[in-house]
């Protein structure tokens, strides 16, 4: 019996390529219900926990998120336009028991809103207010 020599064209085949796998899509995604339930309300509670604060009350109805913290004397607002975490947004606080003085435009210039700028944004305008730390 004789073997032949492969030739060059089978020498050089190179192995099938896998199929890729298919990734989960991102988070900011998901439908908007499940991204705030399931990612940014766990993301905020984070965040304010950074900032000491361990008794944050968190609710979300009506593409409203709405924060309680500081033995109920503090609270946010987080206003969506629509079902659509990158929709017109707005931010209001306040004293607990009192109507917000302004409702205020948020994070209006981002085309994206992606799930690390939603927290920080909500941070940042809540140290501005310097309600989370002392300046």
């Amino acid at each position: 019996m004789s073997e032949t020599a492969p030739t060059s064209e089978e020498s050089q085949a190179k192995p099938a390529a896998k199929p890729k796998a298919e990734k989960p899509p991102a988070i900011e995604d998901l439908p908007f219900e499940e991204f705030i339930n399931t990612h940014y309300l766990p993301a905020l509670t984070k965040a304010f926990g950074k900032q000491g604060v361990s008794d944050l009350q968190l609710e979300f109805n009506n593409s409203q998120v709405r924060g309680l913290w500081a033995q109920g004397l503090r609270q946010f607002t987080v206003y969506f336009s629509k079902s659509d975490i990158n929709a017109q947004k707005a931010f209001s606080c306040a004293d607990a028991g009192r109507s917000p003085s302004t409702i205020e435009p948020f994070l209006i210039d981002e085309r994206k809103a992606p799930l690390d700028l939603l927290v920080f944004g909500v941070i940042q305008r809540l140290n501005a207010q310097k309600w989370l730390q002392a300046n």
